[in-house]
């Protein structure tokens, strides 16, 4: 039994981190931490988990931790894990961090796109980038999993089999992602309580988002060559999810059937991919991966123009945050991948 540890429970993903770990089989939740609600039950801020959890908030400490946990899960603000992950890994501790803080390898790159010099360069090259798709085998006994944000995994996984399998010799991609509103935390700003966010399709962001970071390093290393990525993320008033619309040009007319047979390629054996075709729905949908781990892949290919676009679903707490946090700790530890995530999407939703 893994004793486990999740520092900033009381969000969206710490919640979700709860409601998973809460019947996974090979882990004890013995600790969780939130400054604001340290010394009221979890049942208080997630009504969801009434009758899951007998322990209250605490508020955080590395010599508790120490004492209590194997693995910690940090679902903390971007920049405010920099301080936590040294000394945890110090002590011992396996560290899933679902903040950018150790996602990027290239410290310039930090610099650029989140304004700071990154103070631990030489974690950046340990952390393994927590997509488990790319990257199982690094994962198995890794120490600092780096969990990737929601638009770059959606990006990522739409673009992945086209880079791989050549689908164009343009590496230059825009991603159109349409995200939910828990996206944004369940702390509201000025711009996103519900009478702004309800009814609206709003671009944020479309000069440059900062998970194009991640979808560019991670489809460099896949393709061998650069590749550039544009994410252009809108808010939408639905609750969770997202979907990425990956468009790019093809140099030559590509038939549905060979695009079908590579993607379906690239993905054999993917527990958590399933591909989208046909059907009274035939392109992927938010709606029908909601509550799971699932990430549904499709195209659409207009041979008129030579534009293919990849098409990713994803539930942006679950595949995007702490679903997939939990998929590559269970293979950092031997698990079965699907171990506490194999539970279908809930429909309706």
């Amino acid at each position: 039994m893994i004793r486990t540890v999740i520092v900033g429970g009381s969000g969206y993903t710490g919640g979700e981190l709860l409601r998973i770990l809460a019947t996974h089989p090979q882990v004890e939740v013995t600790m969780v931490t939130s400054r604001e609600y340290a010394g009221k039950p979890i049942s208080l801020i997630h009504p969801n988990l009434r009758g899951f959890y007998s322990i209250n908030f605490t508020n955080f400490s590395i010599d508790k931790i120490g004492d209590r946990a194997d693995t910690v899960f940090l679902g903390l603000p971007h920049g405010v894990s920099l301080n936590y992950v040294p000394k945890l890994l110090e002590i011992g501790l396996q560290v899933v961090d679902l903040s950018a803080d150790f996602r990027l390898k290239d410290p310039q790159v930090y610099k650029y796109w989140y304004g700071i010099e990154h103070p631990y360069p030489d974690l950046l090259s340990k952390a393994v980038y927590g997509l488990p798709e790319l990257h199982d085998r690094e994962l198995k006994g890794a120490k600092l999993i780096a969990s990737p944000g929601c638009n770059a995994t959606a990006t990522i996984l739409a673009l992945a089999p086209a880079v791989k399998m050549g689908f164009t010799p343009d590496l230059r991609f825009v991603s159109d992602v349409k995200v939910s509103s828990s996206e944004g935390g369940a702390k509201p700003s000025e711009g996103s309580h519900h009478p702004e966010r309800q009814n609206a399709i709003r671009p944020y962001e479309a000069e440059g988002h900062r998970h194009s970071a991640e979808a560019e390093q991670e489809l460099s290393i896949l393709s061998g060559r650069p590749v550039k990525v544009s994410i252009v993320p809108h808010a939408i008033s639905s609750v969770r999810g997202a979907m990425a619309s990956v468009h790019m040009w093809s140099s030559e007319v590509m038939e549905d059937l060979e695009i079908w047979k590579k993607v379906a390629e690239f993905y054999r054996g993917r527990k958590f991919v399933r591909i989208v075709r046909g059907g009274i729905h035939p392109y992927p949908d938010p709606k029908y991966i909601i509550g799971s781990n699932f990430a549904d892949i499709g195209f659409a290919n207009e041979k008129r123009v030579m534009r293919l676009t990849m098409f990713s679903a994803i539930d942006n707490l679950m595949k995007g945050a702490a679903g997939q946090a939990v998929q590559s700790f269970n293979i950092s530890r031997g698990f079965n991948e699907d171990e506490g995530i194999r539970a279908p999407p809930l429909r309706p939703a």
